[in-house]
């Protein structure tokens, strides 16, 4: 059973509608797929599939491990496909306990006996227990947008999924370990090193325990999907992430490929379907079966990503936001002349654009302003 974590650092980038809507797309391709809601305390997975609200979800089974973890799936009237929501009869993540968060994960693996494929939406953040899901597969995906808040907290989650890794690496009692809490505890920042370097520091004083951490760092390759563009430029942001993890924490990252706005997603979500079911022939659905088909198309096995498919896949994905925005233009007119979408909801659809930008320039020079207060005193990474 390969396992997809499909996870972001911010909320409100598109992560469950990659997580549902890849879910079809597996299923319609013959593939037996469980789409887990884990987004727990804030679950909504259930309304982008178009499903019911839930009787009984992970919420339900946590608070008796001791349930039959089946009577919390359910079939969807998609074929090949069934779901397991997450309902809110907890506050949140932050709230698992650690058996509780053993018995969910023992019970999704033991998926394997029906599904080929498990896909899990996680929460936004980088909460431990969300940490662990992601890390249950080599190559989880990072949903992002083209903003600069949502590119820092891509890149900040990535970070924790590596500490957390060599946390879970580096066990107590190790000369690794104790120089990682040495690092840690250094609340000053004057000792801060990126990882490369760290790692180097660690070679040198736990080769054991640097072994065991390089052979799965050289595993680890989390994949990327850029959502939310409006104009090609917006894909020229994910080479910000692929440069931070490479320098910055030793990371080679893949990309799966951009998804544009569509004015159908709204209408689709109303009317309780998936956007590949909706509007198949759509510029985002079409985006989604690419993704998909190249997950399916990818090695289920681990190795070692070389630089070269790295750079492959980015120039890729460059070429496909060229490619989407001529076929995004030509669809949006079609809309108009088929009355599925009126100069209403057009208009409507560039203010609500406009009130986005005007937020994302506030956000901006905020940081900008952080940025230069830090500078100012000194501050050096």
């Amino acid at each position: 059973m390969r396992i997809i974590p499909v996870a972001s650092g911010k909320g409100g980038v598109g992560k469950s509608l990659v997580a549902a809507n890849l879910g079809v797309a597996f299923a319609q391709a013959g593939r037996k797929v469980v789409v887990a809601d884990l987004d727990l305390g804030a679950s909504n997975l259930h309304l982008v599939l178009g499903h019911q609200a839930p009787s009984m979800g992970i919420g339900t089974f946590l608070n008796n491990t001791r349930l039959d973890f089946s009577k919390v799936i359910a079939a969807t009237d998609v074929p090949n496909l069934w779901f397991i929501p997450g309902d809110g009869e907890i506050p949140g993540m932050a709230n698992l306990k650690t058996f509780q968060r053993n018995a969910l994960v023992k019970n999704l693996l033991s998926l394997k006996n029906m599904a080929d494929i498990l896909i899990l939406d996680l929460g936004a953040g980088t909460h431990q227990s969300i940490l662990d899901f992601f890390l249950l597969s080599t190559k989880g995906v990072v949903v992002s947008a083209p903003t600069v808040t949502a590119i820092l907290n891509a890149y900040v989650f990535l970070k924790n999924s590596v500490f957390r890794l060599m946390y879970s690496v580096f066990k107590k009692g190790t000369a690794a370990n104790a120089y990682m809490e040495q690092m840690r505890r250094d609340v000053s920042g004057k000792n801060r090193q990126y990882i490369p370097r760290l790692l180097l520091e660690i070679e040198k004083i736990d080769p054991d325990s640097y072994g065991r951490l390089k052979t799965n760092l050289d595993h680890f390759h989390p994949r990327l999907i850029m959502n939310m563009l409006d104009d090609p430029k917006d894909a020229d942001v994910a080479l910000k992430i692929r440069r931070s993890c490479e320098e910055y924490l030793g990371l080679g990252i893949e990309h799966l490929g951009v998804m544009y706005r569509d004015v159908m997603q709204n209408t689709a979500l109303a009317s309780r379907l998936p956007i590949v079911l909706y509007k198949p022939q759509s510029v985002l659905s079409q985006a989604i079966y690419r993704i998909a088909d190249k997950i399916l198309q990818s090695e289920e096995e681990e190795f070692d990503l070389a630089e070269t498919e790295i750079e492959a896949s980015f120039q890729e994905a460059a070429i496909e936001a060229e490619l989407d925005f001529g076929a995004k233009g030509d669809y949006v007119e079609e809309l108009l002349h088929s009355g599925a979408l009126t100069q209403g909801d057009l208009l409507e659809t560039v203010k609500t654009q406009q009130l986005e930008i005007s937020k994302l320039k506030k956000e901006n020079n905020f940081l900008k302003m952080k940025l230069s207060q830090a500078m100012a005193q000194g501050y050096k990474p």
